[in-house]
Parts: structure tokens; sequence; C-alpha cells
């Protein structure tokens, strides 16, 4: 059993592909996260505030993910292999210091694949059912916040 933050922290991967399936490529750069127990921030790049359908089908989307169950991957590489493999799309906007020769890759096949050195459950099963609590755009930094909660 995985403890709540580790499942709160791995659905911020599952909430960032559901953000670019519905929103499309402009939502693939990850500002900020935050993890705090349950509760979660993810902070994309953007330039809109979603529709209430699009926040809807956010939702949905990661939920089907997380009981499809699928396999989350773990693969640790040397930096030039891994941008090899998965490219720059594999960053976020916080940079991952030069002086970093190995590097964690989450890749959840299909959905998302992120550079990461967390803790992460095996599954998308084990994460629980995500609620999104609140979207917030601040167009003067072109920053989209999306609060989220992992229910039990």
């Amino acid at each position: 059993m995985f403890s709540i933050e580790v499942r709160t922290h791995t659905a911020l991967h599952v909430l960032k592909g559901a953000l670019v399936k519905v929103l499309g490529e402009g939502a693939k750069w990850t500002a900020s996260t935050y993890v705090k127990g349950n509760r979660g921030v993810l902070t994309v790049k953007f330039d809109r505030k979603p529709t209430l359908e699009e926040i809807a089908e956010i939702e949905r989307l990661a939920n089907e993910k997380i009981k499809e169950n699928v396999p989350i991957q773990v693969h640790e590489l040397p930096r030039e292999e891994a941008e090899k493999r998965f490219g720059e799309d594999m960053y976020d906007l916080f940079p991952v210091p030069p002086e970093v020769k190995i590097l964690k890759i989450v890749v959840i096949d299909g959905w998302n694949v992120n550079a990461c050195n967390k803790e992460h459950t095996r599954t998308t099963g084990e994460i629980g059912e995500i609620k999104i609590r609140k979207v917030r755009f601040r167009r003067s930094k072109g920053l989209l916040e999306v609060s989220f909660e992992v229910l039990d």
C-alpha cells in the first residue's frame, strides 16, 4: 500500500495526461506541482481558462485511466539516452540541473512521459479517484492551476 502523498503525486501524472488530451499540446508544459496529503495542484502553461465541459472531461478521462489500472513504468537511464529515447517532451518548465546525469523517467503508455525523481504507484489503479476542486487561470502569467483531491 502506498502513502497518500505517493498516490496524490502519481495522480499529477494522470491528470496532466488528461489535460493534454482535452486541451491539446498547449497544456503540456508543467510550471509547478504541489502535493500535501490527498490534495494537489498541477500548474501548466496555458492561454485560457477551460470551459466547465472541458474540466468535466479532464476529470472523466483521468478517472477512466485510473480504472484501466495500467502499469506505471519508471526507467532509470543516463540523461543522454533518456533524451534520445523520450525527447524534450519529458521535461517540464522547471529544468533538471545539468549535473544530473541519470534520470528517472515515468511513463504511462500513450498518456504521459515525464522526468521525475519522486516515488510513484505501480499502476494507475492504486491512485484512487480524482476530484477536481478548483481551476484558476492566471492570465498575466499564462498559467492554469488545477486543484484536485484524491478520494479513497
